[in-house]
């Protein structure tokens, strides 16, 4: 079953870009590692928040992901661009009105 997971990432004031531009980078470690779907976005409305949606081929590969060099390193820079405030949902996709 398909996993989604949506959330958001707090910034520290000013760095919301920085945190895009290393979520944003291109990765085809995560196709290969079952990602589906990693789409990362803002809202003017908020200045210090970067939002997230991911789409994996199960929770298995999204977790898995996670051991990824590649991810690891990517963590490792936005870590401390960071407020540390984040928040976010998972779930099972049980379907859409967009395929069959």
């Amino acid at each position: 079953m398909t996993f989604a997971n949506v959330g958001t990432l707090g910034t520290k004031p000013g760095k919301r870009d920085e945190v895009v531009a290393i979520l944003t980078r291109r990765n085809p470690q995560l196709g290969e590692a079952g990602c589906l779907l990693y789409e990362v976005g803002v809202n003017d409305d908020e200045p210090d928040t970067v939002f997230v949606a991911e789409l994996w081929t199960s929770a298995e590969a999204h977790r898995a992901s996670l051991q990824l060099d590649s991810v690891r390193a990517a963590i490792a820079e936005a870590m401390p661009l960071l407020s540390g405030e984040m928040g976010g949902r998972q779930f099972s996709v049980v379907g859409s009105p967009l395929r069959d």
